[in-house]
């Protein structure tokens, strides 16, 4: 009979001592994963409501796509009138807050039930103007009672006083919206001058006066930017304190996009408030920053004409300023349903647009126009062609509710897409561009709910949650 050597007692020995320490192993986590599974599924715990994207075909996944995160800590189930489909969402654990539980994932979609890449997917339409009203108008509300902003002082005999301070005169242009909205927030009750309660501080320049002042001009735009924050940080503490993350500039005129290039900490940390909201470019950090709406002011009501009326089925006219608009105006030029002109018309621009169901906004040399504000204020439902375009109050605003998103790639088979609305669709979606004209209005006098309050409110949810102490 063999005798077992030590070798052999001490070979058998190192197996045998693995194969017990895994299969110890391996019944402490068969054990852990039943006992906390029932947790996970626990019909108290926080449900994470993750809203499905705005444009029409947001349920493919792509670069721009973005999920509009709701979190709802007083119901464990979504309310009554909401339909529900539940989808398998990969990667989830690495695009959500840590804090934020995994499970109960659910995504808002309208029936019927779609797997991603349907050919069927652009039937699927929610047609409720904001993605979440109750939370919408609870913020607002708490944003309206607590929001501070402080503004570094100038007096009026600045040697920029112009640039800096706010317009004595109703603001006109294509470029109004960043003179409109200083002049707002200059007689608003939101401005303090106790920097302790500030939560933003506003950069007070303006792109568009900065263009046309003698003194700076194109050229000089980038080094008055970088000379204005390095005196600032120097005359004040609050840039240094939180290295520009508190701070915001609004800038309308394309020229905003290349302001920054010589100060470069102020387009990566402070708040870009811009009409020149686009994915494409690097400068542009979506939910940090905030896209608001380039408008042309107008004054009075609105005019109205009936659906039935309007007998164009779309119409678009501009400059010939980019691919886009070249392509469109090729396609459709002899076309008599979809109208459109290259350049200046001899009718009236207003004739067109309430005469048409659908009004075209097609990317210039900017991605941004006034063309989807001239649409709304018209009750003209507007056909958006700008690829990339984070679109004004995407956080708050169902633009599919209202507007057709169509990539510029599709503009051979616009006809189609747009002949294959059914009227009854189409009514909802015009009936919603009346709810959402007042979003997209300029007041002398600001008004609740108007661009002045919206634009506050894309400034509330960014604001940050790290209060400086000065």
């Amino acid at each position: 009979m063999a005798v077992s050597s030590p070798w052999n007692r001490r070979f058998k020995g190192s197996i045998i001592k693995p194969t017990i320490l895994a299969f110890i192993t391996s019944t402490m986590i068969i054990f852990y994963i039943f006992s906390t599974s029932r947790l996970l599924l626990h019909p108290h715990q926080t449900r994470i409501h993750i809203k499905a994207p705005l444009d029409s075909s947001s349920l493919k996944t792509s670069s721009s796509a973005k999920l509009r995160v709701f979190v709802d800590h007083h119901h464990n189930k979504p309310k009554e009138d909401d339909e529900t489909a539940t989808l398998l969402l990969a990667n989830t654990s690495s695009s959500l807050p840590e804090q934020f539980p995994i499970a109960n994932v659910e995504t808002h979609l309208s029936k019927p039930q779609l797997q991603l890449g349907s050919s069927r997917e652009k039937l699927v339409q929610n047609k409720e103007v904001f993605h979440d009203k109750d939370l919408f108008h609870e913020d607002y509300k708490e944003m309206n009672r607590t929001l501070k902003i402080y503004v570094y002082p100038h007096k009026k005999n600045d040697p920029f006083a112009n640039v800096l301070l706010p317009v004595d005169h109703e603001p006109t242009g294509n470029y109004a919206s960043e003179s409109y909205f200083k002049k707002a927030l200059y007689e608003s009750h939101f401005i303090t001058n106790d920097t302790k309660e500030a939560d933003l501080f506003y950069l007070p320049f303006s792109i568009a006066s900065l263009r046309n002042d003698k003194k700076v001009g194109v050229g000089g735009i980038q080094d008055f930017v970088k000379n204005y924050v390095v005196e600032i940080s120097g005359k004040y503490p609050y840039w240094n304190k939180s290295g520009g993350a508190d701070h915001f500039y609004v800038a309308c005129h394309s020229v905003g996009r290349s302001a920054m290039e010589k100060a470069i900490h102020v387009k990566l940390n402070a708040i870009q408030v811009v009409c020149s909201s686009s994915y494409f470019l690097s400068g542009y950090v979506a939910h940090k920053d905030a896209s608001i709406p380039q408008i042309w002011p107008r004054k009075g009501v609105p005019p109205t004409n009936g659906p039935s009326k309007r007998k164009n089925l779309a119409f678009f006219a501009g400059a010939m300023n980019s691919r886009v608009r070249e392509n469109l105006v090729q396609v459709w030029k002899n076309d008599s349903k979809i109208i459109v002109h290259s350049g200046r018309m001899k009718t009236p621009y207003s004739e067109a647009l309430l005469g048409s169901k659908y009004c075209i906004h097609a990317k210039g040399f900017e991605i941004n126009t006034a063309r989807i504000g001239d649409a709304l204020y018209y009750g003209c439902v507007p056909v958006i062609l700008a690829d990339h375009y984070d679109l004004p109050y995407a956080d708050i605003l169902n633009w599919e509710s209202f507007s057709v998103v169509v990539s510029s790639l599709d503009i051979p088979k616009l006809k189609q897409i747009l002949e294959e609305i059914e009227y009854d669709h189409y009514l909802k979606l015009q009936k919603n561009v009346m709810l959402v004209q007042k979003h997209f209005q300029w007041n002398s006098f600001s008004k609740d709910f108007d661009a002045f309050h919206m634009i506050m409110h894309e400034l509330w949810i960014r604001r940050s949650h790290l209060r400086q102490i000065y």
